[in-house]
């Protein structure tokens, strides 16, 4: 009886364990989740730690394609015996000798600055790195589906376009990476097969890349010298990188010259002038509303949007006069208050699209704002 009665408490003991145990485990589990989705703030995930793509809309990175037969004749020597080979070669050289080979190098300062990002400051950090990694992975396909394509009619090009894939597959693995810091990152493969791309003619795919890279480099420097002057507001180191990273932008934006220069149609006659300042106002309209929709993440860093941004066209412009055959007049005292106009007509529209209206009175109450958009 009594061996009987020591068994049965072994077991009561033992069951009492296995229930703390079994509690424990179970609170543990309730934080992890918890801790799971305040990692994810609300993004949708395929699966852990893999957030899925944003939606793609007008404002959104995309990924492009072209005419590659019609590359093949841009960048024939027989067809164009403008491009200047010697100046290419040089090109080529510089691109070898990879200034940045060792420059994208973590530390163990990341992990622990992301961990001390957090609520909504640390939602738009992850909106940040997810466009700019999207952006740059964009360059890489192009650039590489470019190099892969032009290796027969012109060597020295497809070994640039090689070179500067490269470079752009560097940068959006630095952003992927940085990204898991927030214990998420993109299916870059994924993304490779599923995205949708979108047609642009040669001609067009050297004007948006050229403004591409030039406003990108624009962007780095400007807020890697902000933060310079205010390490107070360097929230993340990424930003210490952007001094070196912003010369590869601006060494893809002189290839581009160089192209443009080789093609007289592309810059000298009324045609050119036309689209020359249609790409351009295309980007720094894309640029102004996509910012001032995250001003938060800009104000994160101690900048003023509106400030940063005007800068940032300013100098792009530029930059752009030097080599486009026409710019738009960004210092005309009424632009930055038609960008201003469109900012707010913006704000309505994404204001109506987050309301709860049915889909079809969203589209009607829309209309009006987006065509003002448009008109102005």
């Amino acid at each position: 009886m009594a061996a009987t009665m020591m068994k049965a408490n072994k077991q009561l003991a033992r069951a009492s364990v296995q229930g703390r145990a079994a509690r424990v485990s179970s609170r543990r589990a309730v934080v992890v989740r918890a801790a799971a989705a305040s990692d994810n703030l609300g993004f949708k995930t395929m699966r852990n730690g893999i957030k899925e793509a944003s939606e793609e809309s007008l404002l959104t990175p995309r990924f492009y394609t072209t005419d590659f037969d019609e590359m093949e004749q841009l960048f024939s020597q027989q067809i164009n015996p403008n491009l200047d080979m010697q100046e290419l070669e040089a090109m080529c050289t510089e691109f070898k000798n990879d200034y940045n080979q060792r420059h994208f190098v973590r530390n163990e300062t990341f992990k622990k600055a992301a961990e001390g990002i957090t609520g909504e400051t640390r939602k738009i950090f992850i909106e940040f790195l997810e466009r700019s990694c999207t952006a740059e992975f964009s360059g890489f396909l192009l650039y590489k589906e470019l190099g892969r394509r032009l290796k027969a009619t012109n060597p020295v090009v497809a070994e640039i376009f090689t070179l500067m894939s490269r470079d752009e597959a560097r940068h959006a693995g630095f952003l992927n990476k940085a990204m898991s810091d927030f214990n998420l990152a993109l299916d870059l493969g994924f993304l490779t097969k599923n995205r949708k791309y979108t047609f642009f003619k040669p001609k067009f795919i050297i004007y948006a890349t050229y403004l591409s890279e030039k406003i990108g480099y624009w962007r780095y420097i400007s807020i890697y010298r902000h933060l310079q002057r205010n390490p107070d507001n360097q929230l993340y180191p990424l930003f210490e990188y952007f001094e070196n990273w912003c010369q590869d932008e601006n060494r893809h934006g002189d290839f581009f010259t160089a192209i443009l220069k080789a093609r007289p149609e592309f810059v000298n006659d009324w045609v050119a002038k036309l689209w020359s300042r249609f790409f351009c106002l295309s980007v720094y309209i894309t640029m102004y509303l996509n910012d001032h929709q995250r001003s938060a993440f800009y104000e994160s860093l101690g900048l003023n949007t509106t400030q940063f941004n005007q800068h940032v066209i300013l100098e792009t412009n530029k930059t752009t006069e030097r080599i486009f055959p026409a710019v738009p007049n960004v210092e005309h005292p009424q632009f930055f208050d038609k960008m201003d106009e469109l900012v707010r007509l913006n704000n309505k529209v994404i204001e109506i699209g987050n309301s709860n209206m049915p889909g079809p009175l969203k589209a009607l109450a829309r209309a009006p704002y987006v065509e003002r958009m448009i008109a102005g």
